[in-house]
């Protein structure tokens, strides 16, 4: 197992810090006023032209989330493409590419090295085979993909309700279980932003929700991807199946780990070992001989880095099912947006 660092020991009490208004969260409570003014002065240059917003000429849909960390955004952005998708449209995905090693503009391939070009996108191209473009700038990414793909009537951007430089026609607000835990600006709560706040729909995937808004389940399928893109059936791995093989090691570079290692419990599996890592964890440092003699699964974000250590590791797809509303309300504002756009 990995041992915790004083950073990710004082990430972790901060973390806790803020699911309420405890002594730590008051400490720091005066430093979030002043982040609170910087947020609110930001808003403001942009609203006076002093800072430029730029668009484009196909509408974007935001696609991010008001507290610190990952909120399950990623899921969701893949779920929107395929909903796009299965209705016809061109879509686009762009994205800053969080934790590359890369700082330019470029397209996501089906053989992109990861640490290129990020994880998530990585993962979305993979999932959705859309075009997916990173940059620094996600204006750059949109343009850039409308160069290489002019016929995209729709772009999906992962990430960036904070990103005021690009405009935006849609944003989609996503709550883990989390809500927005004890309401404080961060450094004292985990808000990036003041909240409630103008968007067009929020999402929960987290039960029951904490306020208003659309919920969603997230479950685990019920297969596990091989590195060459075959299933496995999780059947096969739990039970009396189970027993004939190497026990199972869990792993999870992600936000919430431990939601993963519940799931993979959820769908009957047996896991000898589990494994928590950094979010965005790359791997680097992995050591195939400590965990020589498992069967190792993971997520299918983890796995894009993991494969190519470790060919047999396998990956569980996230799935995220929005009820009904959320895609009824979606499409009928889509199709007033697509109306406006020639």
């Amino acid at each position: 197992m990995t041992q915790p660092t004083h950073a990710s020991t004082w990430q972790q009490r901060l973390t806790k810090a803020w699911t309420h208004r405890g002594p730590l969260a008051w400490l720091l409570w005066p430093i979030s006023l002043l982040y609170g003014v910087l947020v609110k002065l930001r808003r403001s240059l942009y609203q006076l032209g002093i800072f430029q917003s730029e668009g484009v000429a196909v509408p974007v849909i935001v696609v991010g989330n008001v507290v610190a960390g990952g909120a399950g955004k990623t899921p969701v952005v893949m779920l929107l493409v395929r909903h796009l998708q299965a209705r016809g449209l061109q879509v686009g995905v762009i994205s800053r590419g969080y934790g590359r090693q890369t700082d330019d503009c470029r397209e996501v391939g089906a053989n992109s090295y990861v640490p290129d070009v990020g994880d998530e996108p990585a993962l979305i191209q993979r999932s959705t085979g859309a075009p997916v473009f990173v940059a620094r700038l996600r204006i750059d990414a949109a343009r850039a993909l409308l160069t290489r793909y002019p016929q995209t009537q729709l772009i999906v951007c992962d990430d960036g309700l904070q990103h005021l430089g690009l405009q935006r026609d849609l944003e989609i607000c996503v709550f883990d279980g989390r809500g927005v835990g004890n309401g404080f600006l961060l450094p004292a709560g985990p808000l990036r932003e003041p909240w409630p706040r103008a968007v067009d729909l929020v999402l929960h995937t987290g039960t029951p929700p904490a306020f208003a808004g659309f919920s969603a389940q997230r479950t685990l399928s019920r297969y596990a991807l091989k590195a060459d893109g075959s299933q496995q059936a999780l059947g096969d791995l739990a039970g009396l199946a189970g027993l004939c093989r190497k026990p199972l090691l869990a792993l999870a570079a992600i936000a919430k780990p431990e939601d993963f290692f519940t799931m993979l419990r959820t769908q009957g599996l047996t896991l000898s070992r589990t494994l928590a890592l950094p979010d965005h964890y790359d791997f680097n440092s992995w050591s195939r001989n400590e965990y020589e003699g498992y069967t190792l699964i993971c997520t299918e974000k983890d796995a894009l880095k993991l494969w190519p250590l470790e060919p047999d590791a396998l990956a569980v797809p996230l799935l995220v099912t929005p009820e009904p509303a959320f895609l009824t309300q979606l499409d009928a504002r889509l199709d007033r947006l697509l109306a406006t756009h020639p």
